[in-house]
């Protein structure tokens, strides 16, 4: 018996004409044949034939910068030939410059450890996770001018670059081993950008934030330095699985304003960690386990400094394709004003490697807790030169191979120890109120 089906792929219709073996059976009303195999799922062998025609063009549309934006209605399903106890990642990742910025300081990888190669996004891609895990990585740079690009830029590099050296052809798998070469990729990238700065004057105080997650098995391991975000959504509900290193969220933590305080404050771009400023970093190694359609949001400030929970949840939630999530999301962030650069990295979980969620579950943030992982003391707070109001004209070409007059220089550096000062007195006093209070 040969039966067929059709499906939409690449703007053409595929048919699988399937073959199989009939038997008879009687069911009520004295109806007899049905085919045997139906029930697993239309197995081997197809016979695959495309039809010429196309159908008609997706329309197409432009991001802020006039940039096309590929949208795929049709989300890749999880492949039925995927062999059991594999993990699938529906995955897409974007950058948009935003209404305001005139040049993108924002970075992202996504890369298969077990290859060692970047993924690019043209389009939704659908891969199988592979026995060395999977990089997810977002980076926001700062510094002005083009030391914020810089920094962002090397900071992915370098952090692929040392997995492929450290994780590629290591000889075990095991958790505490992987978060062990993030913890050091991140400490490697961090004295890079510090060191390259120091040889390039001009770009000296240029830093990056740094949201990592690397998908080992059923888990994700993240290291997080500066306020780029991760986010789990399951069932609809999207929980923050990183916390922001930043002056507004230790002042959360004590008590001193609310979350909806910090939202408005003119301090929300003080933070506490960045790659490059200093020569050591502080780094928030934290675990979280994946269930099945589980999804993972990475993304800059420059979207969840305006896009709510709430609504990245309800994106994704609605949106069952990453592409078109991630195309809602930077569209609610340029509705909003769009005044920074906006970057986003989605994937959804599947396949049978992975277990269906349940009630007992826990979201959050969750720290990773190894004696045979040592981290750093903290550094001072940078102040995101980005936050500063300046008109960024056009970079000359000889720009790194000039020093900037003394007197530009000198006003850079008076700023920031006026800033790191101004937060050490606030949260000195602070301290002091509270050791009083309870005398």
């Amino acid at each position: 018996m040969i039966r067929l089906r059709r499906e939409r792929r690449n703007d053409r219709y595929i048919a699988y004409y399937h073959v199989f073996p009939i038997r008879h059976e009687t069911r009520p009303g004295g109806h007899g044949v049905r085919p045997a195999l139906i029930a697993l799922g239309f197995a081997e062998p197809y016979i695959f034939v495309t039809f010429p025609v196309p159908l008609a063009a997706t329309p197409v549309r432009r991001d802020a910068t006039g940039a096309r934006l590929t949208v795929n209605h049709h989300p890749t399903p999880t492949d039925p030939i995927t062999p059991p106890g594999a993990i699938v990642l529906h995955v897409f990742a974007h950058s948009d410059v935003g209404r305001t910025r005139e040049h993108n300081e924002d970075a992202f990888v996504v890369a298969d450890l077990s290859r060692g190669d970047p993924l690019s996004f043209d389009h939704l891609r659908t891969e199988r996770a592979g026995n060395r895990g999977t990089l997810f990585m977002v980076a926001d740079g700062m510094g002005g001018a083009a030391a914020g690009e810089i920094a962002s830029e090397m900071a992915v590099e370098v952090v692929l670059q040392q997995l492929r050296r450290r994780w590629r052809d290591a000889k075990t798998v095991e958790p505490v081993a992987f978060v062990g070469t993030l913890k050091a990729a991140t400490e490697v990238a961090n004295a890079t950008i510090h060191h390259y700065a120091g040889d390039h004057p001009e770009l000296r105080g240029m830093g990056t934030t740094a949201t990592i997650a690397g998908l080992l098995g059923d888990t994700l391991y993240l290291a997080q330095v500066g306020d780029s975000r991760a986010y789990l959504v399951r069932d609809g509900v999207a929980i923050q699985i990183t916390k922001d290193q930043s002056l507004m969220q230790r002042l959360i933590e004590a008590g001193e304003i609310t979350v909806e305080e910090a939202e408005l404050s003119d301090r929300r771009n003080i933070i506490l960690q960045a790659l490059g400023p200093e020569p050591h970093v502080k780094i928030d190694l934290t675990h979280q386990r994946v269930r099945r359609n589980d999804v993972l949001v990475l993304c800059s400030d420059g979207l969840s400094g305006l896009v709510k929970p709430e609504q990245i949840a309800q994106a994704v939630t609605e949106e069952a394709n990453p592409e078109l999530a991630a195309e809602r999301l930077v569209d609610l962030a340029n509705a909003s004003g769009g005044p920074d650069n906006i970057t986003v990295v989605i994937a959804r979980f599947d396949g049978t490697g992975l277990e269906s969620a349940a009630p007992v579950d826990e979201i959050g943030h969750r720290v990773f807790d190894s004696p045979d992982l040592m981290t750093p003391t903290s550094t001072p707070p940078v102040l995101r030169v980005e936050s500063i109001e300046e008109t960024i004209a056009p970079l000359p070409p000889d720009l790194f191979e000039r020093t900037p007059p003394p007197v530009e220089r000198q006003r850079r550096g008076k700023l920031y120890v006026r800033v790191v000062a101004a937060v050490g007195i606030v949260l000195t006093l602070f301290f002091l109120w509270q050791v009083l209070t309870k005398l």
